[in-house]
C-alpha cells in the first residue's frame, strides 16, 4: 500500500520532478493532471497515446494547460521504432538506411523534419537517436536502429541528428549509453553483458556519444547493461563510475541524463523499480523513464515515495535529488525559451516546400540491389517470413511492401510465415503453404534479419529452389548474401522503405544503381 506524502513540500516536488512516467488512453488522466500540478515535469508518451496528429496537439495542450514548462517526451526514433505513425509505420527511414546513404545534410534534414512534426503537435524531448555501433550482428534489440557497426560513421550520424532534431526546438536523448551495440540479450528482457577492454570501449562505444556531447545532446540515456571493464558489478544505469565517473567528469557532460525504461526486466528483475531508481538516481541519473509497460498513478506514487524516503533515510544525498530535479526544469526552461523564440507561423513554412517528402527522399537513396528482373506488371503474392518483434519495435506498427505494391498493382495478396513452433516452424513446410497460395503469380518475399534466422534462410532457399525468378527484399540488416534474380536491401522496415522497394520492383520509380 502507497503511503502518500505531502504534494507541496520542496522534497516531494522534487523527487515528482525527476520522474517521467507514461498513462493510458489518448487523453491526460485526472491523476496525472493532479500530479503535475503538485510538481511533475515531465511525461512520456506511447503509441496506445496516439490517434492522430491533431489528437496529439490536443493533448499536449492538455498537459500544458497545467504547467506551461512540461517536457513531454516520446520514443519517435523514425524508422522501424515509431509511435506517431505507430499504426502505419513511420514516413522517415531510420538510422541504418541513413547510415547507408551517409549523406550529413540528408540526415541532418530527415532529423530537422522528425523533430518539426513532433514540435507542431507539442513533443519537446524525443528519446532519439540511437548511437550504438551496432558490431554485434546477432544484436537482438539495436540492429536497424544502429547508424551501422562503423564508430566513425555512427558518431558522424549522431551528432548531425542530434542538430537536426535540435533546430526545430526538440531536444534529443542520445542513447543507449555507454553503448549496446555489441549485445546479444535484449535488455527489456534479461541484463545483457559486454565483455570488451577499456580501449574497446573508448575507440568503438563512447566515439558517438563523445560527437553527441560536442553537438550539444540536451540529453543522454543510460543502458541497463553490464560492462565490466567500467564497472563489474552493477549495470551502466545504477553505477556512479559510468554516468558520474565517465558521463559527467571525463567526458565532461552537463545536460540531462535520463534512464531507459526502469520496469526493463535487466534492473526491474533484480533490483525493483523502486531501489532501481534511488539507486538511478544517486548514481548520477537525473530522469527517471517509466510508463512503457507501467503506466498508472500507483507506480508514481511508488517512485515519489521510494525517492523521497530515500532521502530521509539518508541513502540518497538529498542534494542529488535537488540537482538531478534542478537539471529537469532546466532543460524545461530550455524548451520553453526555443519555443517562445522561433517565429510564428515557422513550423507552418517548413518542410513543406513542393516535392517529393524529405523520408521518402531518404528511403529511395537507401535502397542497394542486386540482380535484374524485368519489372512487374501483374499483381504478386507477397510472403513476409515474419520475425518475432523485440518490444522496442512492437507488433503492432505494419511492415513490409504488400501495401504499398497493392497500391501500385491492385490484386497483389500477401501472407505471413512465422518461424515459431506454433507456426509450424519446418522450412519446407512454409515453402509449401507460400507455394499453394501463390499459385501461378509472381512471389515477393520479404525477410527480416535474414542472417539471425536459420528458420527464415532455409525458407528462403527452398522458395528460391521452386521459384528462382522470386524477389528478395530484405528490410533488416542486410548481412546475409543477395539472393534472389532480384535482391533489394532497404535498411529498414519503415513505411517509406516499402514504398521505396515497391516502386523498384515495379519499375514506377527510378531504380538504384545495382550493386
Amino acid at each position: 500500500m502507497t503511503t502518500l506524502v505531502s504534494g507541496t513540500d520542496t522534497l516531494t516536488r522534487d523527487a515528482l520532478a525527476v520522474l517521467q512516467p507514461g498513462f493510458l488512453g489518448t487523453t491526460a488522466p485526472d491523476w496525472l493532471l493532479r500530479r503535475i500540478g503538485e510538481g511533475l515535469s515531465s511525461v512520456g508518451l506511447f503509441g496506445r497515446n496516439i490517434a492522430s496528429s491533431e489528437q496529439l496537439a490536443a493533448l499536449t495542450a492538455q498537459l500544458r494547460a497545467e504547467r506551461d514548462d512540461i517536457l513531454v517526451a516520446i520514443d519517435e526514433e523514425g524508422g522501424d521504432v515509431t509511435r506517431l505513425e505507430v499504426r502505419d509505420g513511420s514516413s522517415f527511414p531510420g538510422n541504418y538506411a541513413l547510415g547507408a546513404v551517409d549523406d550529413l545534410d540528408l540526415t541532418r534534414a530527415v532529423a530537422r523534419e522528425l523533430g518539426r512534426r513532433l514540435a507542431e503537435c507539442g513533443v519537446n524531448l524525443n528519446w532519439a537517436p540511437s548511437a550504438d555501433v551496432n558490431s554485434n550482428r546477432n544484436n537482438p534489440v539495436i540492429g536497424v536502429r544502429s547508424f551501422g557497426a562503423d564508430p566513425q560513421l555512427v558518431a558522424r550520424h549522431t551528432a548531425a541528428y542530434v542538430e537536426g532534431l535540435q533546430s526545430a526546438g526538440v531536444a534529443a536523448c542520445t542513447k543507449h549509453f555507454p553503448g549496446h551495440g555489441d549485445t546479444a540479450v535484449d535488455s527489456h528482457h534479461a541484463l545483457p553483458r559486454i565483455d570488451v577492454d577499456l580501449d574497446t570501449v573508448h575507440a568503438r562505444e563512447l566515439l558517438p556519444f563523445r560527437a553527441a556531447i560536442a553537438a550539444g545532446s540536451k540529453s543522454v540515456m543510460s543502458a541497463h547493461i553490464l560492462l565490466p571493464a567500467l564497472d563489474p558489478n552493477r549495470p551502466a544505469t545504477l553505477s556512479p563510475q559510468i554516468l558520474t565517473g565517465l558521463l559527467r567528469d571525463e567526458l565532461g557532460y552537463d545536460g540531462l541524463i535520463v534512464t531507459d525504461g526502469m520496469e526493463m526486466q535487466a534492473i526491474a528483475s533484480t533490483y525493483g523499480i523502486e531501489r532501481g531508481s534511488v539507486l538511478a538516481v544517486a548514481a548520477g541519473a537525473d530522469a527517471i523513464c517509466v510508463g512503457g509497460g507501467l503506466a498508472d498513478e500507483e507506480t508514481v506514487l511508488r517512485l515519489r515515495d521510494a525517492l523521497v524516503s530515500a532521502v530521509r533515510s539518508g541513502e540518497l544525498p538529498e542534494e542529488r535529488l535537488a540537482d538531478a530535479a534542478a537539471r529537469v526544469r532546466a532543460l524545461a526552461d530550455w524548451t520553453l525559451r526555443v519555443r517562445g523564440a522561433r517565429e510564428p507561423g515557422a513550423d507552418a513554412r517548413e518542410g513543406t516546400a513542393p516535392g517529393t517528402p524529405i523520408g521518402l527522399v531518404a528511403a529511395r537513396r537507401a535502397l542497394r540491389v542486386t540482380g535484374t528482373a524485368e519489372p512487374l506488371t501483374e499483381a504478386p503474392y507477397v510472403a513476409a517470413f515474419t520475425p518475432v518483434a523485440n518490444i522496442a519495435v512492437g507488433d503492432e506498427t505494419p511492415w513490409g511492401v504488400a501495401v504499398e505494391l497493392e497500391r501500385l498493382l491492385p490484386g497483389t495478396e500477401t501472407g505471413s510465415y512465422s518461424g515459431t513452433p506454433v507456426a509450424g516452424a519446418d522450412p519446407a513446410v512454409l515453402v509449401e503453404r507460400v507455394l499453394e497460395a501463390a499459385g501461378g503469380r509472381p512471389v515477393v518475399a520479404v525477410v527480416r534479419d535474414l542472417h539471425r534466422h536459420a528458420w527464415m534462410s532455409d525458407a528462403l532457399d527452398g522458395l528460391l529452389a521452386a521459384r528462382p525468378e522470386t524477389v528478395v527484399v530484405e528490410m533488416g540488416v542486410n548481412d546475409a548474401e543477395p539472393r534472389g534474380a532480384l535482391h533489394i536491401a532497404t535498411h529498414g522496415a519503415a513505411r517509406v522503405c516499402g514504398q521505396a522497394a515497391a516502386e523498384t520492383i515495379t519499375g514506377r520509380g527510378v531504380r538504384p544503381r545495382a550493386v
